[in-house]
């Protein structure tokens, strides 16, 4: 009976573990082999036989009977006085059964066993959620924040699995709670010593492909697919769909009616702004079609440098600068070209010089706030009513004023 408490004993790990009950057996025996090991020296002339169906298990040692004063090796072998105090009627040379019980083996063994199973379990555990969690990186995940930490969110999914949300993996204006069910896509399943740590991540470009796949069922289906995904998160988004059968229009099944269908993801991403353009392999039209809402004029490509110059009317590129120039950023990243942007006739003043070549002398952040509105280069600016960029942009307008004096002494000097 001792054998079978200490394994009903043990069998309580199996109730919060992933580990069903024919694997827990085959641990244990493990265990118990190791621990026969060590105590006798060899469990080669051991039976220990598991019921995984009751839970039970006992252990058998097999000796041979031999003449007393003749035993050279206590673990294989008996003496004949020795057998006979287990049955009467042994004889030299027959193999005799004996049961053993736990306390033979000592209470630091039992005591060192039960700490070998739990270590094996653990490691049984960590190498099938390892495992798991391979399999579901770049898929959609939810789980429930366990606690929030200064450096990442701690959550915890219906299975007790620990699933680590780092703060550079948050969209900035993310705000988390206890309890709040969170969702993501699996980024990475990293190993910390022998533990799995399992990484999610709502600013990877592969979470707003796995919304639209999640959200709009012609995605799912494979009807339109998804191009190419990128992102400034939590400010903005570009996403090139297709559609190989001409009587869809892949750009309004992904929108809907009135946005119908894109609304919950752009909640979900923390008020994103997403464009959702049609890709073509034609280069100047998805140029054209990426710096969307900005009306292009043309577009001139050097394929051998990947550059490309836009020409826009002047009242469209602050449209196709986007702000903080984050629709032309966009733009060079969905169609792999470097965009230049150049205003309609502004050619005659040939002497225009762009804000970034006065960086000694303009700090790069206030060069930003100009760029934010679309002004980039100097005359650009020197256009511009002083009292209007003060409303316009975050700068003072003695700040303003400086700017506007360097620029006209390049210009005028």
């Amino acid at each position: 009976m001792e054998n079978i408490a200490l394994i009903e004993s043990f069998s309580e790990f199996k109730d919060d573990k992933l580990i069903d009950r024919v694997t827990l057996m085959a641990i244990l025996e493990d265990v118990f082999r190791n621990a026969l090991k060590k105590k006798y020296g060899s469990d080669d002339n051991f039976d220990i036989i598991i019921n995984p169906d009751k839970g039970d298990m006992e252990i058998w040692r097999n000796r041979v009977v031999v003449e007393d004063g003749e035993v050279e090796d206590p673990n294989s072998e008996i003496s004949l006085s020795e057998a006979r105090k287990i049955e009467p009627d042994f004889e030299v040379g027959e193999d005799v059964s004996e049961e053993v019980k736990l306390f033979q083996l000592g209470r630091r063994a039992i005591l060192a066993l039960r700490q070998n199973l739990i270590s094996k379990i653990h490691e049984h555990d960590n190498t099938n959620l390892y495992k798991q969690f391979k399999d579901l990186i770049g898929d959609i995940y939810t789980a429930e924040v366990h606690h929030v930490r200064p450096k990442a969110v701690i959550l915890m999914d219906d299975e007790g699995n620990e699933i680590v949300l780092p703060k550079e993996k948050q969209i900035p204006n993310d705000y988390f709670k206890k309890g709040d069910n969170v969702k993501g896509v699996i980024e990475n399943v990293e190993l910390k010593g022998n533990k799995p740590q399992i990484i999610m991540s709502r600013t990877a470009p592969e979470f707003l492909e796995k919304l639209f796949e999640q959200e709009i069922p012609e995605v799912f289906d494979g009807l339109i697919t998804i191009k190419k995904v990128v992102r400034i998160p939590g400010e903005k988004a570009k996403v090139a769909v297709d559609s190989y059968d001409d009587r869809i229009d892949p750009v309004g099944a992904c929108v809907g009616m009135k946005g119908s269908r894109i609304h919950g993801i752009v909640r979900e991403l923390g008020n994103e702004n997403i464009d959702v353009i049609n890709y073509t392999a034609n280069a100047q039209l998805y140029i054209t079609r990426a710096l969307s809402p900005a009306k292009v004029s043309s577009v001139k490509i050097n394929e051998e440098a990947k550059t490309a110059e836009v020409s826009l009317k002047i009242e469209e590129v602050s449209k196709a600068i986007g702000r903080g120039g984050n629709n032309i950023k966009l733009a060079s990243l969905l169609t792999g070209y470097e965009i230049d942007v150049i205003r309609e006739g502004a050619a005659e003043e040939e002497d225009d010089v762009e804000l970034r070549e006065f960086s000694d002398e303009i700090e790069g952040w206030i060069i930003e706030e100009f760029e934010k509105i679309g002004l980039d280069t100097a005359r650009s600016v020197l256009k511009q009513d002083v009292a209007d960029l003060v409303r316009r942009t975050d700068l003072e307008e003695e700040t303003i004023m400086d700017v506007m004096n360097i620029l006209k002494t390049e210009l005028e000097g």
